[in-house]
């Protein structure tokens, strides 16, 4: 599980497999060129920087906590899936 300095960031409520890019509600402010941890299922457990993220089909460089964002992911993720602030 996610070690006591990570804080939730949020939770993936949808993963498109053939652009691996997850769609992300978040319970927190995230930018480019933070790291995130994402966990879930009985394998998952990866880390990675923000390097881009949109909003509504836009490229933005910061989500306030209640948006849905989307993030291109370096590994498979499904629904439901956490995401901390590494």
């Amino acid at each position: 599980m996610a070690d006591k300095k990570e804080k939730p960031l949020g939770q993936i409520t949808h993963y498109f497999d053939k652009i691996e890019v997850a769609v992300i509600k978040l319970d927190g402010v995230l930018k480019v060129g933070d790291n995130i941890r994402v966990v879930g299922g009985e394998t998952t457990d990866f880390e990675q920087e923000v390097e881009s993220m949109e909003a509504e089909h836009q490229k933005i460089k910061k989500a306030k906590k209640g948006e849905s964002i989307g993030l291109k992911l370096k590994e498979k993720a499904r629904v439901g899936y956490k995401v901390f602030k590494a």
